[in-house]
Formats: C-alpha cells, sequence, structure tokens
C-alpha cells in the first residue's frame, strides 16, 4: 500500500505542483493575466496540438479495432452526471432552465487538456494515448453540442446559423485539427524525421509543464465568488460520481484494460473551463461553474489520487 502511494505519488505530486506554481505565480504577481492569456494560447493553439499529431503519428493501433463498450462506458457516465448536474440545480438550488443546462455541462465536461493528458500519459505512457485521444477527439464536441441543443432548443432558439457557429468553431479548434492530421499520418504511414522530428519533439516536450502552470494562472482568475453549494455539488458529480459509473460499466463491458483505465482516470477529471465560458454567453451559471472549476481542480488532487489507488496504479 504505501509503495503504490509512493509511485501515485510520483505521478501526481509533480503534475499538481506545477499547477500550485502557476496559481503562486499568478497570486504573487510575478506573472500576470496578459502572461495567462498567452501561454494559455500557446499550449491550446501549438504545444498540445503538436503533440496529439506526433504521439498519434507514431501511435501503435489495437489490432481488433475500436472497443464500442469504451465509448458506451465513458458518455452513460457523462450524461448520467449531465443530468443528476440539471436536475440538482432545479430541485436543490430553484436554477431557471437555462441555468441548469450549465450546471450540468459543468458536471459532465472535464479539464481534459490541461489535466487529463499530462495526468493519463504520465501513468500510462504511450499505451494510454491512443484511447486518450481518441475520447479528446469526441468528447468536446458531443458535450458542447449537446448542452447548446438543450439551451436553445428549449425556447425555440436553435437555427441554422447556431449550428453553423458551432461547426466552425470545432472546424477549426487546434486540439481537433492535431488529432485529424495526425490520424492522417497514421493512415499514410507518415512518420517526422530528421529537423523536422526534433522541432515537433521539442514543441512537444514544452506542451505538459506549459499546460500545467497555465491552469494554475488561469484559477487565480475563476475564485470562488458564492454558490457554494452548486459548486460543490458539481464539483462531487464530476470527481466522485462520474469515475463511479464509468468504473462500474467497465467491469462488465468487452475493452483492453488500458482503454479502461484511461476511460475511468479521464471521467475523473476536474471541471472543464469550457463550460465556464459558456456560461459567460448566456449570462447565467457563472459563479456556480467557475468555483466549481477551481474547487474540483483542488480536491481532484485527492480524488485522483484515490482512483489511482483502486486502479491499480504503481
Amino acid at each position: 500500500m504505501l509503495a503504490q502511494l509512493g509511485a501515485i505519488a510520483f505521478i501526481v505530486a509533480p503534475v499538481f505542483g506545477l499547477i500550485g506554481l502557476g496559481f503562486v505565480a499568478s497570486v504573487a504577481g510575478h506573472l500576470r493575466e496578459r502572461a495567462a492569456e498567452g501561454l494559455s494560447e500557446y499550449v491550446f493553439g501549438l504545444a498540445v496540438p503538436v503533440l496529439i499529431f506526433k504521439t498519434l503519428a507514431e501511435a501503435k493501433l489495437p489490432e481488433a479495432g475500436q472497443p464500442w463498450g469504451y465509448w458506451i462506458a465513458y458518455f452513460t457516465g457523462a450524461f448520467a452526471v449531465f443530468a443528476l448536474g440539471m436536475l440538482a440545480a432545479r430541485r436543490l438550488f430553484g436554477r431557471d432552465y437555462t441555468e441548469s443546462v450549465i450546471h450540468g455541462l459543468t458536471s459532465g465536461q472535464g479539464n481534459t487538456v490541461f489535466v487529463g493528458v499530462p495526468l493519463i500519459l504520465q501513468a500510462y505512457g504511450p499505451e494510454g494515448a491512443v484511447p486518450l485521444f481518441l475520447l479528446l477527439a469526441v468528447h468536446l464536441p458531443i458535450m458542447m453540442l449537446v448542452a447548446i441543443v438543450l439551451t436553445e432548443g428549449a425556447s425555440g432558439g436553435l437555427s441554422a446559423a447556431s449550428l453553423r457557429r458551432l461547426a466552425r468553431l470545432l472546424a477549426f479548434n487546434p486540439i481537433l485539427l492535431g488529432i485529424f492530421f495526425g490520424a492522417i499520418a497514421k493512415l499514410v504511414d507518415f512518420q517526422p524525421g530528421g529537423l523536422l522530428k526534433q522541432t515537433l519533439d521539442m514543441l512537444a516536450a514544452s506542451a505538459v509543464p506549459c499546460a500545467l502552470v497555465s491552469l494554475g494562472l488561469a484559477l487565480h482568475r475563476y475564485p470562488m465568488r458564492g454558490d457554494f453549494g452548486p459548486a460543490l455539488t458539481i464539483a462531487l458529480l464530476k470527481l466522485i460520481v462520474h469515475p463511479a459509473i464509468v468504473f462500474a460499466l467497465v467491469q462488465v463491458l468487452p475493452m483492453p484494460p488500458v482503454w479502461a483505465n484511461v476511460a475511468v482516470v479521464f471521467a475523473a477529471m476536474p471541471c472543464g473551463i469550457n463550460a465556464y465560458l459558456l456560461a459567460q454567453r448566456y449570462g447565467v451559471g457563472v459563479a456556480a461553474s467557475a468555483g466549481a472549476v477551481s474547487l474540483s481542480t483542488v480536491l481532484s488532487l485527492f480524488t485522483v489520487t484515490v482512483w489511482f489507488l483502486i486502479l491499480g496504479v504503481g
């Protein structure tokens, strides 16, 4: 047990240590808001897409094709907590329909790029990269599409323009482009070499530390400002209920063991910032979603450690 905890600490501590370093640097004023914005743009727009492209181009794909149990397990959990988040917002906290959708999205959509990618690659290495990036490719589009359809469709406001706007947003999403070009490179058996490989290796190596410091800087911008009850409820749904549902399903659905573990850890990620951005767009649920992002990120240090213990990591 102690040996396993020590091994998990070597995985978790550097990840959350860099997040903490970014947060302290922001609080101390050593790195200011413009630095946070620039670093976040670099990570999301260049470093992580290059890491994804390079990993997929060099990855070994499973011979048996895609295990559908993997997708069923993850998204059953995601939509279950989405529904529970909406229900809690309506019944426990008396929020209106639009805000309840924001609570639901915050409960079901995780911080997969800034926390999920570093943690899963640290824990499972190249073997976990393929299931990680395949799930990353569909996670955000599906969750955002459902949230927008629920929010605008219920009021009769869903339009072709809204769908076109969403399609443009996804079509030029750097993460999805990295996955797309990485998959093409794998299909045509293209692997970068020489100077190109050295350049991509350097960019990819910067992705994880820059992403973690960037998240720490961002947390200072999304503090708890009221709505602690809803934020805590959302955080518990995301960190405990979501991975618990996925964990139960991967025990009975067919998939390789590493894929099963990646699905559970992916589900155990803290709340994603995209839900907060959608809340800002609609002007509802901003305090609850911002609070859930910060609170769940802090709590995930402990909950992810517990899930790694359950999964036998280390």
